[in-house]
């Protein structure tokens, strides 16, 4: 009996190291052998009986032939189980990695590392480290089963990966699927709507930031983080409340955001431009929009939108004053959404395309906002290589 991957991502390739696995991948369209001794091996070869584990890449949907076929399905957070120190868990719609990278800068100084979906797998975390902090997707958690937190920290569930999951209800039960595992002793805080959720762990429940900060028992006119990253830095800090019993808002406060969510550019004619590539859903775009409410808004829409309905960002866009430059697999879609909308967009398909029409309109009171509420793997390998490329051609622009 072989213990066997499924993908060769980030995920599988960090879990390959240990050695002695069977890896299948639709790359592999023969059998070979890699320096761990791991067999590399076409899909077709997977044989059930002949696996005991089966650890699929947090991408592959259960639709997938491979999985389908498994018996042993595990997650990479139930391999570690065993060996998994105090860890905290965050995961929603948005906000996951901005939340991860603020708790672990206030809780660093006990020792915390983080990783999971912020792009550090387990296998290449410290495993002496006496905290976890791991941004936890709801691909992972579908596949969870054994691994638990010890903290929870969810953001609001909004609708998004619906191709993937199939239904907003089935993706909804992922996020919420760790609560049912959860310990007498451990300690969950989640959106008010979830109140009733059974779980033996001790609840906290908000319905916004307003809520978390009576929490903290800190004065928000006093506190320098404003949305769309102050709920986000509001949990960071309960966080460190719940484990310290004391809390530094003045960390938040200096905290430097990592780029590519609503990361402020200027060209060489001091023109705003905004990298929101981050904004990979309805519900980030709008919170995008929200901030820029105030400017004539150039928009970079379009990706893979992963089935999701966006009726809701289309009616957010009505009463501002929008342009949409659609791109992406989705763009006819964009396209007959603002006709329906009434709303002025055009279709451009690819991202320079729509960089340099904007370039020549956009001025001093507009912005040229890219947050496209889809995914980018349409055309780029991650939505950090769209971002990446948004800012090659803003620095390009000629101040002529």
């Amino acid at each position: 009996m072989r213990r066997s991957l499924f993908g060769y991502g980030v995920t599988t390739k960090a879990l390959s190291k240990l050695g002695n696995w069977d890896i299948y991948d639709d790359s592999f369209t023969c059998k070979s052998e890699d320096e761990y001794k791991n067999r590399l091996l076409p899909p077709d070869d997977f044989d059930f009986t002949k696996s005991f584990l089966e650890i699929p890449s947090p991408g592959f949907p259960p639709k997938h032939p491979l999985v389908k076929k498994a018996k042993h399905l595990q997650s990479e957070y139930d391999f570690f189980a065993p060996k998994m120190p105090f860890s905290i868990w965050i995961s929603g719609t948005n906000g996951k990695t901005t939340t991860t990278q603020m708790a672990t800068k206030l809780l660093s100084p006990l020792g915390a590392v983080s990783g999971g979906n912020i792009g550090t797998p387990l296998a290449n975390l410290d495993q002496n480290a006496p905290i976890w902090i791991l941004e936890t997707s709801s691909f992972t958690l579908h596949y969870t089963n054994i691994a638990r937190p010890d903290i929870y920290l969810l953001l609001p569930i909004k609708p998004d990966h619906l191709s993937w999951h199939e239904s907003f209800q089935a993706y909804e039960a992922a996020k919420l699927k760790p609560l049912a595992s959860m310990r007498d002793g451990s300690v969950a805080i989640v959106p008010k709507a979830y109140e009733n959720i059974p779980t033996k762990a001790y609840v906290i429940t908000y319905n916004n930031s307003e809520d978390l900060a009576n929490f903290l028992h800190l004065d928000l006119k006093n506190f320098k983080v404003k949305e769309p990253f102050l709920m986000d830095a509001l949990l960071a800090l309960c966080a460190q409340y719940i484990l310290t019993r004391t809390y530094q808002k003045e960390v938040m406060e200096n905290f430097k955001l990592a780029p590519h969510k609503l990361q402020e550019l200027q060209d060489a004619k001091g023109r705003l431009w905004v990298n929101d590539t981050k904004g990979t859903n309805v519900d980030a775009t709008i919170e995008a929009l929200k901030r820029y409410k105030d400017f004539k808004i150039h928009i970079i829409l379009g990706g893979d939108d992963k089935g999701v309905d966006l009726n809701a960002l289309f009616k957010a866009m009505k009463p501002l004053h929008v342009k949409i430059y659609a791109i992406g697999s989705n763009t006819d879609k964009l396209i007959q959404l603002a006709s329906e909308y009434k709303i002025e967009a055009k279709a451009f398909y690819t991202l320079d395309k729509a960089v340099s029409a904007i370039d020549l309109e956009l001025d001093a009171s507009g912005v040229g906002l890219l947050s496209p509420a889809a995914s980018s793997l349409d055309q780029f390998s991650s939505y950090v290589e769209r971002g990446e490329k948004f800012i090659e051609q803003i620095k390009s622009i000629s101040s002529h």
